[in-house]
């Protein structure tokens, strides 16, 4: 769960912190206050796009960081496959410069935007305008129907039965092709073996180790030309990217005249953020690029070798050497010839085969179900939350074999009127539908399932106080498991909140400041009776959010 936002020198926020706790925290404030604004800059921990216009001081930097708590989020291989320290709290950073540049960092780590999206995305999930919801997903769509199905065991175990079919089946494919390759002798076998032992082939060595070395004995040429080029992108005083951005304030000036010419400074500042990344990119690669003699040396002479034994074989790669290695292994130290291994194997395979039928057949089963009872539950949530009219529907497209999760793909189609036909959620469902929906759903399995933070914006659109009501405590319920976030204008499900901070901004000489506080529980009354009626609150509205809060 996100433990804390600091905001500084981002649009009209000079410098502001906020702390979350688990459970349901509220963010209320009239319009224009700068609520967009708390969204704007997660968006820019989740990744998004850089805007050269978002700072309140022009002299200093733009500062986004967030904290989190992830041990319950599995993180550990992503931090792996990543090369990154993985702790159970992560901090991550977001820096913006005044000409657009911008850095990221993961507990200090400096990283690429596509690293900083495949980790945000399993920690926020926004509900806003045009989101790409967590929902949309396949894996979440199965994991919901198996949560309600109550059938994680059976996934877990058929999960490791494909497993082991897919492995069985690819060592078939190598018992097969090393039973092609038999023929030597004993003794010359095990030469064979000894002198590709020697060399400790692993996959992919041979391309490893010569992608490596072009590296090494070009790293001068390679340093030299990528910091120039970076030197000529964003470094130099008339670099490219300085140049487009002097060519974009020419556009600026004059795009009011002519709608063609705002198309093209947009793109101009596409063409701006996507050169400002690669120069980063070169600099990175530039910095990590050295000459080393020895390990040179030590490379050129592990390739001579196989380079060597390749020849020697008639083979075009080191793993075609491995694939004989492997083949000798089983000659020299397994249980018979490998040939006699093959219909063993095959056996098993055929085994494991039926198994994967017939418990893929037991998670459809369950799945088709729980897909019944999330159609009815949501459905009627849905006409609850003021969309009469809105149908959920679960298709299933069944496979010819067996998939790593099952015999079939799973979608939620969605439509929200009468007499239109279910189509893909992205493709048919509103912001605020797509809010609502995501909410039933989520609130549906939110006990079984694990789900990052949830941001909501704009879930009371459109809807009545009652329905406003009803949404508050389907947020409550929901908060009960997971961390929410509701940025909201409904007194009723403001009244719901564990924590509720006030957005507000205030004329600093020539300056506007957006501040954001924490309100305690008599400015919370007072915030929703203002809500209810007028500011100052009538004692009507001051008891109707006494009530609301169901404080005596």
């Amino acid at each position: 769960m996100i433990k804390s936002l600091n905001i500084k020198n981002f649009a009209i926020i000079d410098e502001v912190q906020l702390n979350f706790d688990a459970g349901l925290t509220i963010i209320t404030g009239e319009t224009g206050a700068g609520k967009s604004i708390l969204l704007g800059a997660l968006d820019l921990i989740m990744g998004g796009r850089v805007d050269s216009k978002m700072f309140f001081d022009q002299s200093e930097k733009c500062i986004i960081e967030a904290e989190f708590d992830v041990k319950d989020y599995d993180l550990a291989d992503f931090f792996s496959e990543e090369d990154l320290d993985y702790e159970n709290q992560v901090i991550i950073r977001r820096e913006i410069l005044s000409i657009g540049k911008s850095r990221a960092f993961i507990n200090d780590t400096p990283v690429n935007l596509k690293t900083l999206q495949n980790l945000s995305a399993q920690l926020i999930d926004t509900h806003q305008q045009f989101d790409t919801l967590s929902i949309q997903q396949e894996i979440f769509q199965r994991n919901a129907l198996d949560a309600l199905a109550r059938q994680k065991e059976q996934v877990k175990s058929y999960e490791t039965t494909f497993k082991s079919y897919h492995q069985a089946l690819k060592k078939l494919e190598e018992l097969k092709a090393a039973v092609d390759k038999h023929g030597a002798e004993k003794e010359y076998q095990q030469f064979l073996y000894d002198e590709l032992s020697a060399i400790n082939l692993s996959e992919g060595l041979q391309t490893n180790l010569e992608a490596e070395l072009a590296v090494l004995e070009n790293a001068e040429l390679i340093k030299k030309n990528l910091n120039a080029g970076f030197q000529h992108l964003t470094e130099s005083e008339r670099s490219i990217f300085q140049q487009l951005r002097e060519v974009n304030f020419l556009l600026q000036a004059v795009q009011k005249y002519d709608p063609e010419i705002s198309g093209l400074s947009e793109r101009l500042e596409q063409v701006q953020y996507e050169i400002e990344d690669i120069s980063f990119s070169l600099e990175r690669i530039a910095d990590k690029t050295e000459f080393d003699p020895e390990k040179t040396e030590q490379y050129q002479a592990k390739l001579d070798q196989i380079y060597k034994l390749l020849k020697k074989h008639k083979m075009q790669d080191s793993d075609q050497l491995m694939g004989l290695l492997f083949s000798l292994e089983h000659q020299l130290h397994g249980e018979g010839d490998v040939s006699e291994m093959i219909p063993k194997l095959e056996k098993e395979i055929a085994q494991m085969s039926d198994t994967l039928r017939k418990s893929g057949a037991e998670l459809t089963k369950g799945r088709k179900k729980a897909a019944e009872v999330l159609e009815t539950k949501v459905n009627e949530m849905l006409h609850t939350l003021n969309m009469p009219n809105a149908l959920i529907k679960v298709h299933f497209t069944e496979l010819s074999e067996p998939g790593a999760h099952g015999f079939e793909q799973i979608s939620y189609l969605f439509s929200a009127n009468k007499g239109s036909i279910p189509a893909e959620i992205k493709s048919v469902a509103s912001g605020g539908e797509l809010s609502r929906l995501a909410l039933s759903i989520q609130s549906l399995v939110a006990s079984s399932i694990p789900l990052p933070t949830m941001v909501f914006d704009e879930i009371d659109s459109g809807v009545s106080g009652s329905v406003s009501q009803k949404v508050g405590k389907i947020l409550r319920s929901l908060s009960d498991e997971h961390q929410v976030i509701v940025i909201t204008h409904s007194p009723q499900i403001a009244s719901k909140a564990d924590k509720h901070y006030l957005v507000y901004k205030s004329d600093q000489g020539k300056q506007t400041k957006t501040y954001v506080t924490e309100l305690n529980i008599e400015d919370r009354i007072t915030n929703i009776a203002i809500m209810l009626s007028t500011d100052p609150p009538t004692p009507a509205a001051v008891a109707n959010a006494r009530e609301l809060m169901e404080i005596s």
